[in-house]
This record gives structure tokens, C-alpha cells and sequence, in this order.
């Protein structure tokens, strides 16, 4: 689903930074993430502040099953419903990221995430950590795709177990991811419950991913090749038995490509941090003390 959002300018849950690969997250006037890239671009190092919360709505045990009385769950109508959903929510958070601009809400593509990174999450979720972006000789556990706002509850509390119920009857809604790309992860925006619950159930959630979509200038310089690869691709074809099955094969990979390229994450905007790097550091000091991620050669 493509979004046009005509205000605000700055929305309320946004991404500030300063020189040095600084970068804070502010929910209003609360920070609640702090960030600073390794000078390799191999990772991130982040502080977490725990005043974040999520800008939906809390989401009621009638609403999930309404939704899978209206389409089976997992079914494009059931995702659509629930993105649907999301946008509404996400339009009128006052403390969302929606700001000026077009952007993507859907399912995320195949081949985002490495499947052994999600047993990772419950086990190696810190406050404070890093992320490796490339694994050049860091810890295993610092492998991961994606990076929870608060921390992950236990599998046993009470509203994770009502959602690990949701997840054995097919019913648990998908979880809103947003990409930042400062961070060249997602975050989890709604649903850090949910996603513990279909994690402690031995399986994943649904996910909807939230991004800043990319304009049409960049689509169409990105469609060339795929487009010219597809030409030659049918323009080889020689009769014979199988050349219907093969031109049916190129269509659906010339599909898959274009459809790649339309929903490509645009950079995530940051603005200004107003004081730059001495204000970072004091915010920082001030949030999350005695973090000290490592300085820039």
C-alpha cells in the first residue's frame, strides 16, 4: 500500500542527529533510543531509555477475531485488512513517524530477514548493544535484523501468554515494523508482545513493514535493466514445447523484480539535532548513563 502524507513537516516520533554517526530517536520531547555508527559502517552501536510507546492503539482479543472471521488469516484479504488498519492508526498517532512524503506499508518482501537471526532476539535483546550489519569477526549474537524500542517482555507474562494463545488458534496480528536506515535495521513500531508470543511459540509473526517509498524518477531508472533482461529473455525463445512455460517463468520473474524496485525503502529522513554533538552528549549522559559506545578513530 502506497501512502501520501501531506503534514506534518516533522512528525512527533522522529530520528535527530549530529556529526560522528550520532543518532538519537525522539518520541515527542523523550528520547528513546540513542545510536552512534561504528566508523567501519559494520554496525551500530544503540542505548535504549524505556520511555518508548507504541503510537497505536492497544489492540482488543474482538478485533483479531474479527478480522479472521472476515478472511483467513495469513491470506492477502487478512493482511490488507490489517494494513488497512495500521494506516488509519498511524494517521492519527500524534507521536507516529508519518511525516510529509510518500510512503510503503505492507508485508514484508522474502529474503528480508535470515531465519537463524530470529532466535536470536528473545535471548540476546539488551538496553544496550550493538548491531553488526556485515559480521566481520563480531559476536554471532550481534547478528540480527531487527531492533525492539522497548524491552521484550517474558514469554510468561500475562499478556504474552493471551497472545501465544492468539498464535496457537491462527489469530495474532501482525507486528508494525518501521526501516530506519541510520540504524540499516527495523524497528519494532507496534506489537513487542505479539512478537514474543509467536517467538516463545516456537515460530514467527506476520510482519507489516513500514518505509519511506522511493519516487518515480527511481523506479524507472531501477526498471531498465530487469525490463531489458526481460526482452532478451523472450526474444531467445525458440518453439518447441516448453517455450510457453518458460516465457510464463521470465513474466513472473520480471514481476518479482519490478515489484522489488517499486518497494524499495527510501533513506529514513533525520533532522537536525539543534546543539549538534555536544547536545547529543549530554543527552545521552543524562538518558542512558555510563553508556560509552566507542569514539571515532
Amino acid at each position: 500500500m502506497r501512502i501520501e502524507i501531506d503534514h506534518p513537516v516533522m512528525p512527533g516520533l522522529r530520528m535527530e542527529c549530529a556529526d560522528g554517526g550520532r543518532l538519537v530517536l525522539l518520541q515527542g520531547n523523550r528520547p528513546v533510543l540513542f545510536a552512534r555508527q561504528r566508523a567501519s559502517y559494520h554496525g551500530v552501536h544503540y542505548a535504549r531509555t524505556g520511555t518508548y510507546v507504541s503510537p497505536l492503539a492497544p489492540l482488543r482479543a474482538a478485533t483479531a477475531r474479527a478480522f479472521a472471521d472476515f478472511a483467513p488469516p495469513g491470506s492477502e484479504a487478512w493482511t490488507d485488512r490489517w494494513t488497512a488498519h495500521a494506516e488509519a492508526e498511524l494517521r492519527e498517532a500524534a507521536e507516529g513517524p508519518l511525516h510529509e512524503g510518500d510512503w510503503h506499508l505492507g508485508p514484508m518482501t522474502p529474503g528480508w530477514f535470515v531465519d537463524s537471526h530470529w532466535a536470536r532476539l528473545l535471548p540476546h535483546d539488551t538496553d544496550r548493544g550493538h548491531l553488526t550489519w556485515f559480521g566481520y569477526g563480531d559476536p554471532a549474537e550481534d547478528a540480527r535484523d531487527l531492533l525492539p524500542l522497548r524491552a521484550l517482555s517474558a514469554p510468561d507474562a500475562p499478556r504474552v501468554k493471551a497472545y501465544r494463545r492468539q498464535y496457537r488458534e491462527g489469530l495474532l496480528p501482525p507486528v508494525l515494523l518501521w526501516w530506519i536506515s541510520g540504524l540499516n535495521c527495523p524497528v519494532v513500531l507496534d506489537g513487542h508482545d505479539r512478537l514474543v508470543a509467536a517467538l516463545a511459540e516456537g515460530g514467527r509473526p506476520s510482519e507489516l513493514l513500514l518505509s519511506r517509498a522511493v519516487d518515480a524518477a527511481y523506479v524507472a531508472m531501477c526498471s531498465e535493466r530487469p525490463l531489458r533482461e526481460y526482452e532478451e529473455r523472450m526474444a531467445a525463445l525458440e518453439p518447441g514445447p516448453f517455450a510457453q512455460v518458460k516465457a510464463g517463468a521470465a513474466s513472473r520473474h520480471l514481476a518479482a523484480a519490478l515489484r522489488a524496485v517499486e518497494r524499495a525503502a527510501e533513506i529514513t529522513r533525520a533532522w537536525p539535532l539543534a546543539g549538534g554533538v555536544a547536545a547529543w552528549e549530554r543527552s545521552a549522559a543524562a538518558h542512558v548513563p555510563g553508556w560509552r559506545p566507542p569514539p571515532l578513530p
